[in-house]
């Protein structure tokens, strides 16, 4: 009665291809209990398990039809059992038999019965999609944060080297974003493993950059008190809050009147005024006001913002220019990078947590739609090289996340990226990490080799970190 009120209703369910699928498996996993052979790994049982369960309780509901991720997943398990059985090496324990042989009574049936014969078309719109049941999100975040401390760590320097193989090359960017992982991870999980590094790292990154943190590139020092200013705020520590203002002090004597005002790239090049150097600073500045309420660092967030917005972004799509040069008045429109995408978002984040104006947070979506759909590969963000391009997408991936954070983000959108940064984040752990040593490289496709560098590791922690957060505060789907 249930199969025939489906019929009525013409809702979707398996193609005839992947019921026979299921069956002639089925018939294959009881020819190899019989043999006793080997099995499939205990990941592939689960996912095999899960996917008839599901099926089981669709038909109590009277849902005759999985959905087309799950039709997929069940299909590429299918595909394990039919492969590994050809190599003499399949079977599911006693228990996973049963679990599979209740629920295939229902596609024996459903096989009889021409009601079924119904097409799948509706589901089929809708991109295929990794597996999201299988991955704890915490363990990963802890797998992966505990692997940038345990190969990238310079003991004796306390700071963090350029690779996994223990090259001592010194880089100062990079550190202030080791530094916001370990945060991440030791905010997410309350373990002072993580914690320990931070009074080390004050100490060894401020000795290694000259007994200072003050530096010739104002992006540099920018992303560095970003993350000390966390670090203040999460253990309220003087040194780190008094390291963060005083970079702010050196950081505000960048700023020019060239091409119109902004803060310049680096010292010396007083005419290059970049996203990455405004972008940045518009966020500290409106942390420094949230924290500490100096009217005078909201009015300088509103001045670089309004500075960014009205010369490096085009509010016809989103784009964010790199910079532009007030010498030759020529703006690098074709140079688009993740990261300056981040910043801008982060920038007009922080301005409506402190002006509550959705405006901000419109600016905040079109920066971030121009990001998902254009600076992507299959869905997934492209690879922007090794070097300092691989730090661009965690970036990115970090202020993203604020983002879908907001109360007032449009549900549709929130939808949309938290779909966005999941496909992400399961491609990266499904296929592109190495394992177990738990490496990323600059594609979040492909498994590194044996040795990455810093930026490209510390990309992958922030999206395995921001998916842990997201999940934790039940915002994953």
């Amino acid at each position: 009665m249930k199969i025939a009120v489906k019929r009525e209703q013409s809702q979707t369910c398996l193609s005839f291809a992947e019921r026979e699928q299921f069956a002639r498996v089925s018939r294959k996993i009881a020819v190899k209990r019989e043999q006793s052979q080997t099995c499939l790994s205990f990941a592939e049982r689960e996912q095999f398990a899960r996917v008839s369960r599901k099926i089981a309780v669709k038909r109590e509901q009277s849902q005759t039809c999985l959905s087309f991720a799950e039709r997929e997943q069940f299909a590429r398990v299918s595909r394990k059992i039919a492969v590994k059985r050809e190599q003499s090496q399949t079977c599911l324990s006693f228990a996973e038999v049963s679990i599979l042989r209740a629920a295939k009574k229902w596609v024996y049936l459903a096989l009889l019965l021409p009601a079924l014969l119904i097409s799948c078309g509706k589901d089929d719109d809708n991109a295929p999609e990794p597996e999201e049941d299988e991955i704890n999100w915490n363990d990963a975040a802890d797998q992966s944060s505990m692997a940038l401390a345990n190969l990238f760590w310079n003991t004796k320097e306390k700071w963090f080297n350029d690779d996994s193989n223990g090259k001592a090359d010194w880089n100062y960017w990079p550190q202030a974003h080791a530094l916001d992982v370990l945060t991440d991870a030791w905010l997410r999980s309350n373990d002072n493993t993580y914690k320990a590094y931070f009074d080390q790292w004050y100490e060894g990154v401020k000795a290694r950059n000259g007994n200072t943190f003050e530096n010739d590139f104002y992006d540099d020092m920018e992303w560095n008190a970003l993350a000390i200013l966390r670090v203040w705020q999460a253990t309220n520590d003087p040194k780190f809050k008094d390291a963060a203002l005083q970079l702010w002090e050196y950081i505000k004597t960048g700023w020019n009147d060239n091409a119109g005002g902004g803060i310049c790239w680096k010292k010396g090049q007083e005419y290059s005024k970049n996203a990455c150097s405004n972008g940045p600073a518009c966020i500290l500045a409106a942390r420094l006001y949230r924290e500490f309420g100096d009217e005078s660092n909201k009015e300088w967030a509103l001045k670089i913002y309004n500075w960014e917005k009205s010369t490096l972004f085009n509010s016809n799509n989103g784009m964010v220019y790199d910079n532009i040069n007030s010498e030759t008045g020529e703006t690098k429109t074709d140079w688009i990078f993740t990261y300056n995408q981040g910043t801008f978002i982060g920038s007009a984040v922080e301005l409506y947590k402190i002006f509550n104006e959705k405006a901000y947070l419109n600016d905040a979506v079109l920066a971030a739609d121009y990001t998902t759909s254009s600076l992507t590969s299959n869905s997934v963000l492209k690879s922007e090289g090794t070097g300092d391009g691989g730090l661009f997408k965690g970036i990115f991936i970090r202020y993203f996340t604020d983002l879908i954070r907001q109360d007032r983000l449009d549900a549709s959108a929130r939808k949309r990226y938290i779909q966005f940064i999941s496909y992400n984040a399961e491609t990266l752990w499904t296929q592109g990490t190495s394992k177990p040593a738990v490496l990323y490289g600059p594609d979040w496709t492909v498994k590194p080799g044996s040795v990455t560098g810093l930026t490209e590791q510390l990309s992958g922690c922030m999206l395995i970190e921001a998916t842990a957060l997201l999940n934790k505060e039940g915002l994953l789907e």
